[in-house]
Protein backbone atom coordinates (compact mmCIF):
# COMPACT_ATOMS: atom_id res chain seq x y z
CA UNK A 1 0.00 0.00 0.00
CA UNK A 2 1.40 3.37 -1.03
CA UNK A 3 0.72 6.79 0.46
CA UNK A 4 0.28 8.19 -3.04
CA UNK A 5 -2.67 5.84 -3.63
CA UNK A 6 -4.52 7.29 -0.65
CA UNK A 7 -3.62 10.85 -1.58
CA UNK A 8 -4.88 10.36 -5.13
CA UNK A 9 -8.18 8.93 -3.89
CA UNK A 10 -8.63 11.82 -1.48
CA UNK A 11 -7.86 14.43 -4.13
CA UNK A 12 -10.27 12.74 -6.55
CA UNK A 13 -13.02 13.18 -3.93
CA UNK A 14 -12.13 16.73 -2.93
CA UNK A 15 -14.68 19.54 -3.15
CA UNK A 16 -13.36 23.12 -3.25
CA UNK A 17 -16.56 24.59 -1.82
CA UNK A 18 -16.53 22.15 1.08
CA UNK A 19 -12.82 22.81 1.60
CA UNK A 20 -13.51 26.50 2.16
CA UNK A 21 -16.43 25.74 4.48
CA UNK A 22 -14.56 23.17 6.58
CA UNK A 23 -11.43 25.32 6.79
CA UNK A 24 -13.51 28.09 8.35
CA UNK A 25 -14.95 25.63 10.88
CA UNK A 26 -11.53 24.35 11.91
CA UNK A 27 -10.23 27.85 12.70
CA UNK A 28 -6.65 26.62 12.37
CA UNK A 29 -4.51 27.92 9.53
CA UNK A 30 -1.86 25.27 10.24
CA UNK A 31 -4.18 22.48 9.07
CA UNK A 32 -4.05 21.70 5.35
CA UNK A 33 -7.50 20.71 4.08
CA UNK A 34 -8.31 19.02 0.79
CA UNK A 35 -12.10 19.24 1.19
CA UNK A 36 -13.34 15.65 1.37
CA UNK A 37 -16.67 15.15 3.12
CA UNK A 38 -16.87 13.00 6.26
CA UNK A 39 -19.05 10.15 4.84
CA UNK A 40 -16.53 9.71 2.02
CA UNK A 41 -13.61 9.73 4.49
CA UNK A 42 -15.27 7.06 6.62
CA UNK A 43 -15.89 4.91 3.55
CA UNK A 44 -12.24 5.21 2.54
CA UNK A 45 -11.10 4.42 6.10
CA UNK A 46 -12.88 1.05 6.01
CA UNK A 47 -10.55 -0.05 3.22
CA UNK A 48 -7.50 0.65 5.34
CA UNK A 49 -8.46 -0.85 8.70
CA UNK A 50 -6.55 -4.08 8.01
CA UNK A 51 -3.37 -2.14 7.17
CA UNK A 52 -2.94 -0.20 10.41
CA UNK A 53 0.86 -0.27 10.56
CA UNK A 54 1.20 0.91 6.99
CA UNK A 55 -1.33 3.71 7.21
CA UNK A 56 0.00 4.99 10.54
CA UNK A 57 3.38 5.48 8.84
CA UNK A 58 1.91 7.84 6.24
CA UNK A 59 2.81 11.54 6.64
CA UNK A 60 0.18 13.79 8.20
CA UNK A 61 0.42 16.61 5.70
CA UNK A 62 -3.35 16.82 5.17
CA UNK A 63 -6.30 16.84 7.55
CA UNK A 64 -7.99 14.09 5.56
CA UNK A 65 -5.03 11.72 5.80
CA UNK A 66 -5.02 12.00 9.59
CA UNK A 67 -8.80 11.58 9.66
CA UNK A 68 -8.59 8.37 7.62
CA UNK A 69 -5.86 7.06 9.94
CA UNK A 70 -7.89 7.67 13.08
CA UNK A 71 -11.15 6.45 11.55
CA UNK A 72 -9.45 3.24 10.39
CA UNK A 73 -7.91 2.59 13.81
CA UNK A 74 -11.31 3.25 15.40
CA UNK A 75 -12.74 0.30 13.46
CA UNK A 76 -10.36 -2.22 15.04
CA UNK A 77 -11.23 -4.70 17.76
CA UNK A 78 -10.20 -3.46 21.20
CA UNK A 79 -7.09 -5.65 21.50
CA UNK A 80 -5.71 -4.22 18.26
CA UNK A 81 -7.00 -0.69 18.74
CA UNK A 82 -5.28 -0.26 22.09
CA UNK A 83 -1.87 -0.84 20.48
CA UNK A 84 -2.27 2.39 18.53
CA UNK A 85 -4.15 4.68 20.92
CA UNK A 86 -1.14 6.64 22.22
CA UNK A 87 0.09 7.28 18.68
CA UNK A 88 -3.39 8.36 17.67
CA UNK A 89 -3.77 10.82 20.53
CA UNK A 90 -0.45 12.42 19.59
CA UNK A 91 -2.00 13.31 16.22
CA UNK A 92 -4.86 15.33 17.73
CA UNK A 93 -4.33 18.99 16.89
CA UNK A 94 -7.83 20.30 16.11
CA UNK A 95 -11.36 19.70 17.36
CA UNK A 96 -12.62 17.85 14.27
CA UNK A 97 -9.79 15.32 14.23
CA UNK A 98 -10.18 14.89 17.97
CA UNK A 99 -13.90 14.24 17.81
CA UNK A 100 -13.61 11.72 14.98
CA UNK A 101 -11.62 9.41 17.27
CA UNK A 102 -14.57 7.62 18.89
CA UNK A 103 -13.81 3.87 18.76
CA UNK A 104 -16.96 1.85 19.40
CA UNK A 105 -14.88 -0.99 20.84
CA UNK A 106 -14.45 1.08 24.02
CA UNK A 107 -18.14 0.51 24.84
CA UNK A 108 -17.44 -3.11 25.79
CA UNK A 109 -14.11 -2.37 27.50
CA UNK A 110 -14.84 0.69 29.57
CA UNK A 111 -13.09 -0.45 32.74
CA UNK A 112 -10.01 -1.52 30.79
CA UNK A 113 -9.85 1.79 28.96
CA UNK A 114 -10.39 3.99 31.98
CA UNK A 115 -6.67 4.37 32.87
CA UNK A 116 -6.18 5.92 29.43
CA UNK A 117 -8.98 8.40 30.13
CA UNK A 118 -7.23 9.46 33.32
CA UNK A 119 -3.88 9.75 31.55
CA UNK A 120 -5.16 11.97 28.75
CA UNK A 121 -7.35 14.02 31.08
CA UNK A 122 -4.27 14.94 33.13
CA UNK A 123 -2.23 15.92 30.07
CA UNK A 124 -1.34 19.54 29.35
CA UNK A 125 -2.46 19.12 25.75
CA UNK A 126 -5.71 20.85 24.86
CA UNK A 127 -6.86 18.12 22.50
CA UNK A 128 -5.59 15.30 24.71
CA UNK A 129 -7.88 16.61 27.43
CA UNK A 130 -10.71 17.09 24.96
CA UNK A 131 -10.34 13.50 23.76
CA UNK A 132 -10.70 12.24 27.35
CA UNK A 133 -13.80 14.38 27.89
CA UNK A 134 -15.45 13.47 24.59
CA UNK A 135 -14.74 9.78 25.22
CA UNK A 136 -16.46 10.10 28.59
CA UNK A 137 -19.42 11.69 26.83
CA UNK A 138 -19.69 8.93 24.24
CA UNK A 139 -19.20 5.91 26.47
CA UNK A 140 -19.43 6.75 30.19
CA UNK A 141 -22.47 8.97 30.75
CA UNK A 142 -24.12 6.67 33.27
CA UNK A 143 -24.85 7.60 36.84
CA UNK A 144 -22.35 5.08 38.20
CA UNK A 145 -19.58 7.15 36.58
CA UNK A 146 -21.00 10.49 37.73
CA UNK A 147 -18.51 11.34 40.46
CA UNK A 148 -15.57 10.40 38.26
CA UNK A 149 -16.90 12.51 35.39
CA UNK A 150 -17.43 15.50 37.65
CA UNK A 151 -13.99 15.11 39.21
CA UNK A 152 -12.33 15.08 35.79
CA UNK A 153 -14.36 18.12 34.70
CA UNK A 154 -13.27 20.03 37.81
CA UNK A 155 -9.61 19.29 37.11
CA UNK A 156 -9.75 20.01 33.38
CA UNK A 157 -8.12 23.21 32.15
CA UNK A 158 -11.20 25.10 31.02
CA UNK A 159 -9.11 28.14 30.18
CA UNK A 160 -8.40 26.23 26.96
CA UNK A 161 -11.30 26.91 24.60
CA UNK A 162 -11.83 23.39 23.27
CA UNK A 163 -11.53 21.90 26.75
CA UNK A 164 -14.03 24.47 28.04
CA UNK A 165 -16.49 23.50 25.30
CA UNK A 166 -16.00 19.77 25.88
CA UNK A 167 -16.60 20.13 29.63
CA UNK A 168 -19.78 22.12 28.94
CA UNK A 169 -20.95 19.54 26.40
CA UNK A 170 -20.25 16.68 28.81
CA UNK A 171 -22.01 18.32 31.76
CA UNK A 172 -24.99 19.11 29.54
CA UNK A 173 -25.18 15.42 28.64
CA UNK A 174 -25.08 14.40 32.31
CA UNK A 175 -28.01 16.75 32.93
CA UNK A 176 -29.94 14.83 30.30
CA UNK A 177 -28.89 11.38 31.52
CA UNK A 178 -29.03 11.87 35.34
CA UNK A 179 -30.55 15.26 35.95
CA UNK A 180 -30.79 15.42 39.76
CA UNK A 181 -27.23 14.23 40.31
CA UNK A 182 -25.88 16.67 37.74
CA UNK A 183 -27.91 19.56 39.18
CA UNK A 184 -26.41 18.86 42.61
CA UNK A 185 -22.98 19.05 41.01
CA UNK A 186 -23.74 22.39 39.38
CA UNK A 187 -24.92 23.76 42.72
CA UNK A 188 -21.38 23.26 44.06
CA UNK A 189 -20.21 25.98 41.65
CA UNK A 190 -16.89 24.15 41.23
CA UNK A 191 -16.57 24.99 37.54
CA UNK A 192 -15.51 28.44 36.43
CA UNK A 193 -18.40 30.78 35.68
CA UNK A 194 -17.99 30.68 31.90
CA UNK A 195 -18.02 26.88 31.69
CA UNK A 196 -20.80 26.56 34.27
CA UNK A 197 -23.05 28.86 32.25
CA UNK A 198 -22.11 27.26 28.93
CA UNK A 199 -23.09 23.83 30.27
CA UNK A 200 -26.49 25.19 31.28
CA UNK A 201 -26.91 26.85 27.91
CA UNK A 202 -26.12 23.64 26.04
CA UNK A 203 -28.45 21.61 28.27
CA UNK A 204 -31.25 24.10 27.65
CA UNK A 205 -30.75 23.69 23.89
CA UNK A 206 -31.59 19.98 24.22
CA UNK A 207 -35.05 18.72 23.36
CA UNK A 208 -34.55 15.94 25.94
CA UNK A 209 -35.16 18.17 28.96
CA UNK A 210 -38.57 19.52 29.99
CA UNK A 211 -39.49 23.19 30.04
CA UNK A 212 -39.58 23.05 33.83
CA UNK A 213 -36.10 21.55 34.03
CA UNK A 214 -34.73 24.18 31.67
CA UNK A 215 -36.28 27.01 33.64
CA UNK A 216 -34.78 25.65 36.83
CA UNK A 217 -31.34 25.38 35.22
CA UNK A 218 -31.52 28.96 33.98
CA UNK A 219 -31.99 29.97 37.60
CA UNK A 220 -28.63 28.37 38.42
CA UNK A 221 -26.69 30.60 36.05
CA UNK A 222 -24.01 32.74 37.68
Amino acid sequence: MQYQELLTELKDNADEEYKAFHSRLLKNDNVNVLGVRVPVLRKIAKKYKDSADEIMAFPDEFYEVTFVKLAAISLLEYGEFIKYIDKCVLLLDNWAICDCLAPKCIANHREEFFPYILKYASSDGEFHQRFALVTLLHFYTEERYAETIFGICEKSDSSLYYVHMAVAWLIAETLVKFYETAVNFLKKNSLNKKTHNKAIQKACESYRLSKEQKNYLKGLKR
